[in-house]
């Protein structure tokens, strides 16, 4: 069987490309190698403002709006508290986000494979679109670059009591070397996870998962099932080369997760849009040219400055070094930093090609 585009991957990454792609009228198919997609979830699903606003989500698959963050030192003494007039950060229910998002795919003419491993026999495909995850058999294939810089995490999900929504950032590197401890309560489940580097990590992650948890005042008791979930997290930055004559990379393939903060979710929606973009005019055009508008070294530079940040934050292996760095964040300028940084309008870029895609499929809708 021959196809137009063959996106590997069931994520919010590959839906959406695959749903963009159907919409222009290719022959799009998914495969997945997960037999259901309620199974496997590697992501906290914190959606940030701005995807909130320019993203059509599902307004019953997102939990309470958060505006305060608390951010601790390893002492866990006098955290920051910082609170947003603005309705920040939402969590999702991603089961029903991927239910939803497979849904509209299939609207759009995509056909989806679940339980069907890549590559995929029979099927030949003039173009293929990797979002395989961060370790992403797609990039090798087509020997595009891969995921070096990762980190590791795990995190627990459960029903809770109502309460105050509230974003708990803790930073040990006892606990989560290169990276933080969280605790998400939205008064209506919490979300508890840590993660860091895997060669500084002093137990297993689920160990230090319990220490955290028995730990940290906060966390509220579960009401109700517990879900487990956890993977690697690309942190290195969008890859140089994620394009060639016969595919790209999109979602975490690509490396586009916020160095800094570890978000996924709106780089994989912004850079899937100008995936799709890109990749309809190279398919309509034959025209190899187009493919420079999807490269990853211009991505790159967006994030420099959170680049920096990554390597700092992974060089503090001390909770003393941690500690005087938090004296610097409770003045006025450290408060102002640390608000501009989560509070931000800062987001992955949107492009003009994506901006052009998204208007022309509105206007033949």
């Amino acid at each position: 069987m021959m196809v137009d585009v063959l996106v590997v991957g069931a994520g919010l990454a590959g839906l959406h490309t695959a749903r963009l792609l159907a919409l222009q009228g290719f022959d799009v198919l998914v495969c997945e190698r997960r037999s259901r997609l309620d199974v496997g979830i590697r992501t906290t699903g914190i959606f940030v403002r701005r995807t909130l606003e320019d993203f059509a989500l599902p307004e019953h698959h997102l939990g309470p709006a958060v505006r305060r963050v608390l951010l601790y030192p390893p002492s866990l003494r006098k955290p920051v508290e910082l609170v947003s007039a603005r309705d920040e950060f939402r969590v999702a229910d991603m089961a029903g986000i991927y239910a939803h998002a497979l849904a509209a795919a299939r609207q759009a003419g995509a056909r989806i494979r679940l339980g069907v491993p890549y590559p995929v026999e029979g099927v030949t495909a003039r173009f293929t679109i990797g979002a395989d995850g961060a370790r992403s058999t797609v990039a090798r294939r087509l020997g595009l670059d891969v995921n070096r810089r990762l980190i590791i995490g795990v995190e627990e999900v459960y029903p809770v009591g109502a309460g105050t929504p509230t974003f708990h950032c803790v930073l040990d590197p006892r606990l989560a070397p290169g990276y933080l401890a969280w605790l998400v309560d939205d008064g209506a489940h919490a979300h508890l996870g840590l993660a860091g580097r895997p060669d500084r990590l002093t137990a297993p992650l689920p160990r230090l998962l319990r220490s955290f948890r028995d730990g940290f005042p906060p966390v509220p008791a579960p009401e109700g099932p517990v879900r487990r979930r956890g993977g690697p997290i690309p942190v290195g930055g969008v890859l140089r080369r994620i394009a060639c004559a016969e595919g790209l990379l999109v979602g975490d393939a690509s490396g586009a997760v916020s160095p800094l903060t570890a978000g996924g979710l709106d780089p994989c929606l912004r850079l899937s849009q100008l995936a799709a973009a890109v990749t309809g005019d190279y398919l309509r055009t034959g025209d190899t040219s187009v493919l420079r508008h999807y490269d990853g070294t211009a991505l790159r530079a967006r994030f420099r400055g959170r680049l920096l940040l990554r390597d700092a934050l992974s060089r503090m292996g001390n909770p003393a070094t941690v500690e005087l760095a938090f004296r610097l964040l409770r003045t006025r300028p450290g408060r102002a930093a640390a608000s501009r940084l989560l509070f931000g309008d800062g987001s992955f870029p949107d492009t003009v090609a994506a901006q052009a895609l998204t208007r022309r499929i509105r206007q033949e809708k």
